[in-house]
């Protein structure tokens, strides 16, 4: 399929983290987003017309849709149903290229999640549109998200060699593969570096300027071995990004430093007109 200027692309959980940079980016490229989320009529889940109707006239589709759970019963439910009602409602519309987002690894670690997205990519396989699935390594924000799960002041974090890579980065490959022709499988797509995922959260932390205790644990049996081995490094040669974890820390709290000045200036606007206010008797 060749890419042509306006063409439709619909994103499957485009509201998530990936799924925003994927939309900011097929706009960039002049490509027209279809965003398919619950908050825009749209349950991927159960499918039906509101996403038969999402697809009319959509070319190809990006799922990058997601379950927050650490089972598998519920990680196969759910990336089974999403898959087979994206490519069944993707094949009544015509869609001409199905590309999913995969994790690098699932198959050599058993974890509960994962087992649902080993499904997704049979489901992807079986499918009749034409397809291309790309494997990424765990995000950089990945780091924030192990925080989140612990309440304060602790911070359990499994042992795991990883290879992060930067969200954006994803999403600018998932939109090169979904204007181009189908792949199968695609090359591996990992950061530039080897990372521990505790050296992450800690150095995260020391960025934040937040005190917590780092209970570093490793999973048990082959999980274990394989998370903290090559389990989730990527295999060949494949797709490198650019920006390093540290990079990425310091452009978060960069940001971060604008919305804080940002909203210190409105808060000061907010006080000199009360104050003006009050002097005039207001």
């Amino acid at each position: 399929m060749k890419a042509r200027v306006g063409m439709r692309v619909a994103v499957a959980g485009g509201t998530g983290l990936v799924g925003r940079y994927v939309v900011e980016e097929l706009v960039a490229a002049g490509r027209e987003p279809v965003v398919l989320s619950r908050s825009r009529g749209v349950d991927l889940v159960s499918g039906g017309a509101g996403l038969d109707a999402a697809l009319e006239g959509v070319d190809a589709v990006v799922d990058v849709s997601n379950v927050t759970t650490t089972s598998a019963r519920k990680s196969v439910a759910f990336f089974e149903a999403v898959g087979r009602n994206l490519l069944d409602a993707g094949e009544r519309a015509g869609v001409r290229h199905h590309v999913a987002l995969s994790i690098v690894g699932i198959d050599r670690v058993g974890l509960g999640y994962y087992q649902g997205k080993l499904r997704q990519e049979d489901v992807v396989r079986g499918g009749a549109v034409p397809w291309s699935v790309l494997r990424a390594t765990q995000f950089h924000e990945f780091a924030e998200q192990t925080l989140e799960r612990v309440p304060r002041p602790f911070a359990v974090v499994p042992r795991m060699r990883t290879q992060p890579v930067a969200a954006r980065e994803v999403a600018q490959h998932l939109v090169k593969l979904a204007m181009g022709p189908a792949q199968g499988m695609a090359p591996d797509l990992a950061g530039p570096r080897v990372e521990q995922l505790v050296d992450m959260v800690r150095r995260l932390l020391r960025a934040r300027g937040e005190r917590r205790l780092v209970v570093p644990v490793r999973m048990p049996g082959g999980v274990g071995a394989a998370m903290t081995g090559d389990g989730q490094l990527p295999v060949g040669g494949g797709v490198r990004g650019r920006q390093t974890f540290d990079e990425w820390l310091g452009e978060r709290n960069v940001d971060e430093g604008v919305r804080e000045s940002s909203a210190g200036q409105e808060s000061r606007v907010v006080r000199d007109s009360q104050d003006s206010r009050d002097s005039q008797g207001g």
